[in-house]
């Protein structure tokens, strides 16, 4: 099987890359929609030019999508891309959890396209799921945090047993994703058991009072 992953560089695709090769399939390519508006109803915004980094830490080509985040407009040049690039593919493998919003678009776009569409980890329990990243070595920094209950210290932290202890608690308590599935934070990965090299990176903390960002601004492999 010839795949492409979506990939945002976050836990979600990140996982759904290694599951791929996990069952003995190509990539060939990982593909990322870099966003340069101020919002997406798909795709995360920000520190997505880490799935460049893990690309070549895998050791498969990557292809960067620019797109305004445009509502209808994003999965166009998903799509426009794929078809520019020329890809070879059977199937395209895509970390969504429980957007029905994403993975209806996706797989109408793959049914144009004459291709299939995985979604690997679609309706998992979230503390198997996040239990998962951590038994596997999945390097996981929450980059970004939008919830009650959420405050500064958890900006560039790396999710661990204590902390996802903590983590289901507030979800539980202020009643947010515990997989962060709702937008309530998102994620980088710096290394994960396909990846040959981790990721050594630099990032500067915004916060605002209530939300803020653990912006990467510099990044290479270790």
């Amino acid at each position: 099987m010839r795949t492409a992953v979506l990939a945002s560089g976050g836990k979600d695709s990140t996982y759904a890359s290694w599951w791929a090769l996990m069952q003995g399939w190509s990539i060939e390519a990982m593909i990322t929609i870099q966003i340069v508006g101020d919002d997406s109803m798909m795709f995360q915004l920000q520190n997505t030019s880490i799935a460049g980094l893990q690309a070549k830490s895998i050791g498969v080509p990557w292809i960067s999508v620019i797109s305004e985040g445009v509502e209808e407009k994003e999965i166009d040049d998903l799509e426009k891309a794929i078809i520019s690039s020329n890809l070879q593919i059977d199937a395209l493998v895509v970390g969504a959890l429980r957007s029905d919003y994403q993975k209806t678009r996706i797989e109408r776009m793959c049914e144009r396209l004459g291709i299939i569409s995985y979604c690997p980890l679609w309706h998992h329990d979230s503390l198997e799921h996040m239990n998962s990243l951590i038994d596997h070595g999945f390097d996981v920094r929450i980059v970004s945090v939008s919830a009650d209950g959420l405050d500064e210290s958890w900006l560039g932290a790396k999710l661990t047993e204590d902390n996802l202890h903590v983590l289901g608690q507030l979800a539980e308590k202020h009643r947010f994703n515990l997989d962060g599935e709702g937008g309530e934070f998102e994620t980088i990965v710096l290394d994960a058991p396909h990846m040959k090299q981790q990721i050594i990176c630099e990032a500067e903390t915004t916060w605002n009072g209530s939300r803020g960002t653990w912006l990467v601004t510099n990044a290479h492999l270790k």
